[in-house]
């Protein structure tokens, strides 16, 4: 016996919304990391490499984050504040996690 499942449509923000919670956590992970090698370099050692690895990577997923912002909020019907919120919690250690968080709890991720 075979069963039939019918297809059932994502909503239209779905793509948007993961793709923004990846992005979002890719870059509080690439802060953190940037972090702990700015701990070795000025305050455990003189060990340049962590800010050498680190640094560049968390560059280009900063730079990622704010494009994903600024792409996704049309689809997800973001207010100019949500959005600015958003681009604000790039600036503080791990406040885009927070902020995804936030936005998944109040329906801003649907």
């Amino acid at each position: 016996m075979t069963e039939t499942v019918a297809a059932v449509d994502a909503p239209a923000g779905s793509k948007h919304a993961t793709w923004f919670r990846v992005v979002a956590i890719a870059e509080a992970i690439s802060w953190t990391g940037l972090l702990i090698g700015m701990l070795f370099k000025y305050v455990l050692s003189d060990n340049e490499i962590g800010v050498q690895i680190f640094g560049p990577i968390h560059g280009g997923i900063f730079m990622l984050y704010v494009l994903t912002v600024a792409v996704v909020r049309k689809p997800l019907r973001w207010s100019w504040p949500t959005t600015l919120l958003a681009l604000a919690a790039s600036i503080p250690p791990l406040f885009t996690w927070f902020f995804e968080l936030w936005a998944a709890r109040t329906g801003r991720l649907r």
